[in-house]
């Protein structure tokens, strides 16, 4: 380490006393837990000045206090040691001045840059007078003061950007998914340490090095970075001066990093800048940013590239966007070695955009070729936290070669050799929230479900002879499955979609409206109407026959059989009409031969409420199921027609209870409202 970027050991000035206010800003927490630390703990720290209405606190003892309490929920640090509300607090008073410095009319583009250059200077020994002034040079001094590296302070600017408002922090790229790369990266140089070989790396769109710095740069060779925005060029320029780093070459474009670069990259990493929307027929979408890695690939190279999950997710139509054509070609030319989905609101500034990170080869092993490995990385992240040991799982699961999660972690064929088997290149969402299914793990269905026979005998002794003759054995053989969508294609299924009527048209006269409050048993169905005449505006808008299957796929899947008919829906409501039913039922009236029904709505609405069906949510925001991946077992017709007669009863019996346990509660509700009015007296009669 140079001795510029060692620690500035002057005359340490202890900080300046602070306020109550100060404390609950510095520390992030409320001003009433403040006051509760002060008037609960004795060992909070004395004033040392100030008023009875607004006391003075020395800084150093307030910290030194802090540091017994941790943050709740928090992550644990790489040394293992749990943050505290003191490490918050030390680091939100070392750029409290550079903080205050805005409210002097300094952009907070401007407060950084400068910030940066004068810690770049002081690196380089070529200290210069600020142009904002002399109050930035002393708040960037108090900075140095403070902090064992000219490089950590510089970062520490650079985490000002969120406080500060900056849009430097909309494009940074999350740290846990810096450190998934950082690790990724580090497992390859450890694959290839047999060959004494140091990689070569491309940073494409480096912004300020969020991903750089995520990399162990002392065991790479020649390291080159892109940045076309000159504001955040400048900003990494300053930033790997001030840590030292003087072997990286920085280019503008990446048509002069070609130029300047005499041979391909072993690895490059890429957190292209946002773009809001969805921009599906760009030629020049997210998607060729990936392609853009992989032309910079040399022989058994490795890129790493973050894109917006809606690229993969796309289905193909009649018309191939300029997305779904590209995406093809990557899988067609055998270059996606994985796919991870990363976790929702994994941003924390752009908590509505979905991510998924790319690992794309140059060339396949033999074990690998013709195959990509799909990671859910959500999914990963509900087991094990967002933290380190969710890095080291995603990392595991994409270098081992086994697979022993299939509902997080499966290899998928590019091309079949069967039509019947799965494969990428089948039009389909690539996400792997809408492509792993599998049986819940560690759960014995059979055991599982003679407990819950017996259970519900012994707290429904009337229906206990009902209950006892539903037999239920193991299954030998495996079953196989079929997507919906497979089935709408094919003409048995027909989805109806939700549609959006104004609310001025909702009435309590006309047909039922069913949307998203019936589904969720808020609003009682048959409540809301729209009369005939309104619904004639309306032309698109779907309506129900017997038998149709109704589905709300946010937050999981609730479905609802029609079994009346005549219903509108309104979205997101959707809905799934089995083609052969109507004629089925007819033939059943008219006595004629009805045939095998190959689903029947009841068996229909269970099974796509099954568990392998709700695990595939995705959505930052709002988690939403997709209907056309999700997937049905392929029944014997006797089973299924058996199916569709036990679940109808249990249906019916249901209904019946549901009945009861509403007489109930308008009986309590009754007799409450009458005995609170003072209008009841209630005495219970003697017993006979």
């Amino acid at each position: 380490m140079s001795q510029g970027n060692q620690r500035r050991r002057t005359n340490r000035n202890r900080f300046e006393p602070v306020t109550l206010g100060e404390i609950k800003e510095l520390a992030g927490v409320g001003r009433p837990t403040v006051s509760n630390w002060r008037r609960r703990h004795t060992s909070f720290p004395a004033a040392m000045g100030g008023t009875e209405n607004k006391p003075l606190f020395d800084a150093d003892e307030v910290a030194e206090w802090l540091d017994t309490r941790p943050v709740p929920d928090a992550e644990q640090r790489e040394d293992g040691r749990m943050p505290t509300y003191g490490d918050r607090f030390r680091e939100a008073l070392r750029l409290r001045r550079l903080v205050a410095l805005k409210h002097d009319g300094i952009s907070a583009e401007t407060l950084i840059s400068s910030a940066l250059s004068l810690i770049a200077d002081t690196a380089a020994g070529n200290r210069r007078a600020p142009a904002s002034g002399e109050q930035l040079e002393q708040a960037v001094d108090e900075l140095l003061d403070s902090t064992e590296t000219l490089g950590a302070a510089a970062d520490a600017v650079l985490g000002l950007a969120g406080r500060l408002e900056s849009d430097l922090a909309v494009d940074a790229t999350p740290a846990v998914v810096a450190g998934l790369i950082g690790a990724l990266v580090r497992r390859r140089e450890a694959a290839g340490e047999a060959e004494c070989a140091r990689l070569s790396l491309i940073n494409l769109y480096a912004g300020t090095g969020d991903l750089l710095f995520a990399l162990d740069r002392g065991r790479l060779g020649r390291i080159t970075a892109m940045e076309a925005d000159r504001l955040r060029r400048e900003l990494l320029s300053h930033r790997l001066l001030a840590h030292g780093v003087q072997d990286v070459d920085l280019y503008a474009d990446i048509s002069a990093l070609r130029a300047g670069r005499r041979m391909a990259a072993d690895v490059v990493v890429v957190d292209p800048p946002y773009a809001a929307g969805e921009r599906e027929t760009d030629e020049d979408g997210p998607l060729s940013r990936a392609a853009e890695a992989l032309g910079l690939l040399g022989p058994g190279g490795t890129a790493y590239v973050v894109v917006p999950s809606w690229t993969l997710a796309r289905q193909r139509t009649g018309v191939r966007s300029p997305n779904v054509r590209l995406r093809e070609h990557l899988l067609m030319e055998d270059s996606v070695a994985g796919i991870v989905q990363l976790p929702r609101r994994i941003h924390p500034f752009r908590t509505g955009a979905e991510l998924a990170l790319l690992v794309l080869r140059r060339d396949a092993g033999p074990a690998e070729r013709g195959l990509t490995r799909l990671v859910d990385g959500d999914r990963i992240a509900m087991r094990t936290g967002l933290g380190q040991r969710w890095v080291e799982v995603v990392t595991d699961a994409l270098s081992t070669t086994g697979v022993s999660a299939p509902e997080e972690v499966r290899d998928i064929p590019v091309t079949a050799a069967s039509p019947r088997q799965e494969q990428l290149l089948d039009g389909r969402s690539l996400l792997p929230a809408h492509r792993l299914a599998s049986p819940e793990p560690g759960l014995d269905h059979f055991g599982a479900s003679l407990d819950a026979r017996r259970e519900a005998a012994a707290a429904l002794p009337n229906l206990r002879e009902w209950i006892g003759g539903l037999g239920i054995a193991k299954r030998e053989s495996p079953v196989p499955h079929r997507r919906l969508d497979e089935h709408v294609r094919a003409g048995q299924l027909k989805l109806l979609p939700g549609h959006r009527i104004h609310s001025e048209d909702i009435t309590d006269e006309g047909l039922i409206v069913i949307g998203r409050e019936e589904m969720l048993g808020t609003l009682r169905i048959g409540r809301r109407r729209i009369a005939p005449e309104a619904l004639a505006g309306y032309p698109q808008a779907a309506v129900t026959e017997r038998g149709d299957v109704l589905l709300l796929t946010e937050h999981g899947v609730r479905t609802h059989v029609d079994d009346v008919g005549g219903c509108v829906l309104l979205a997101p409501v959707q809905g799934l009409r089995i083609t052969a039913y109507a004629q089925h039922q007819q033939q059943r009236v008219t006595g004629g031969p009805a045939g095998d029904l190959w689903i029947g709505p009841h068996p229909l609405a269970r099974l796509l409420a099954a568990p392998r069906n709700q695990q595939r949510s995705s959505g930052s925001l709002v988690r939403r199921v997709s209907v056309r991946d999700m997937d049905l077992p392929q029944l014997p017709p006797e089973e299924i027609t058996e199916l569709e007669a036990v679940l109808t009863e249990t249906d019916r019996h249901r209904a019946e209870v549901r009945r009861q346990l509403e007489a109930l509660d308008t009986l309590a509700e009754r007799l409450a409202a009458g005995v609170a009015d003072g209008a009841l007296a209630l005495r219970r009669r003697p017993s006979r």
